[in-house]
């Protein structure tokens, strides 16, 4: 039975992948998917029987659907992690996914803001207030800002992972990769206000928390609850059509690189597995260099 394989490669990923809550509900949800839609159109409940061309027809209704490739090549990724764990396991010995090709996928330069958008925006919070909540609210972006880190990380951060003796703070990314960022002292002296504040709203409301970054009622933050913050400061300079966390990753390798930051010391940085996912940010600061090549040049 599909559901059968599909729980046996979910449990596999849970304990000895160790992947993330948040991975394995997207690989639960793209199985899912993919075994309704074969069960619906094909009356198929066996994975034996699912060749590469009942695999084709679920991308192409996925891609008619007007799903973007981004997302059908997700779900691609999903099926062949499947099957390959189909194949370990000596549950099938010949793998559809072989035969199976991924659309291609336009490339996008992310989108970020800029320095002085930053400068500006902190200026904004900066004057807003000095409670506990706005406090924490201006460090959670510029937290973003300053380290890169994914939203993912920024929730799961524990007290002690932040080490200001050290100036590192140790994350742990996808695939349970854990890395260290370094801070300057001025971004300690701001963490150091935010820890005192936090002491003190803990201590009000008779909590704990090994979190380092903690919701209104004490508890661990959700990625709806920093996204909503993020995408009500980020709205007071920018017009963009995305203002979540990520930008302020994008935004953050960008000002690196535009400010001379060697390329492999930002992949390190940022936790990607390979450099060309670092590299799409080069693309920002040639756009760069081209303005400040028609602003100098007097021939240009």
């Amino acid at each position: 039975m599909l559901v059968k394989e599909s729980e046996l490669f979910l449990n596999y990923l849970t304990v000895e992948r160790r992947f993330s809550k948040h991975t394995i509900i997207s690989y639960q949800t793209d199985l899912l998917q993919f075994s309704n839609y074969i069960k619906n159109t094909y009356e198929i409940d066996e994975i034996k029987e699912v060749s590469h061309l009942y695999i084709r027809s679920w991308i192409v209704s996925l891609m008619e659907s007007k799903i973007d490739a981004k997302s059908v090549n997700r779900k691609i990724t999903t099926l062949r992690s499947f099957y390959k764990f189909l194949i370990k396991t000596e549950a099938l010995d010949k793998n559809p996914m072989l035969k199976i090709q991924a659309p291609k996928i336009s490339k996008k330069l992310p989108e970020f803001l800029d320095e002085k958008k930053m400068d500006a925006l902190f200026d904004i919070m900066a004057n807003d207030g000095k409670d506990y909540y706005q406090v924490r609210d201006f460090l959670i972006l510029d937290f973003f800002y300053r380290t890169g880190v994914r939203l993912s990380e920024l929730i799961e951060l524990k007290m002690p992972e932040v080490n200001l003796y050290n100036l590192t703070i140790t994350v742990t990314g996808k695939r349970n990769k854990v890395r260290q960022i370094p801070i300057s002292m001025s971004f300690r002296q701001a963490i150091e206000k935010y820890t005192v504040l936090r002491k003190e709203f803990l201590k009000s409301t008779g909590l704990d928390s090994q979190y380092f970054f903690i919701e209104n009622k004490g508890n661990k933050m959700y990625p709806v609850f920093v996204y909503r913050i993020v995408k009500a400061n980020i709205k007071m300079v920018s017009t963009g059509k995305k203002k979540s966390p990520h930008v302020l990753r994008h935004t953050f390798a960008t000002a690196m690189l535009n400010n001379g930051a060697d390329i492999n010391a930002i992949k390190e940085i940022l936790g990607h597995s390979n450099l060309s996912a670092t590299q799409i940010y080069t693309h920002n600061t040639i756009e760069k260099l081209k303005e400040v090549y028609k602003q100098a040049f007097p021939k240009a």
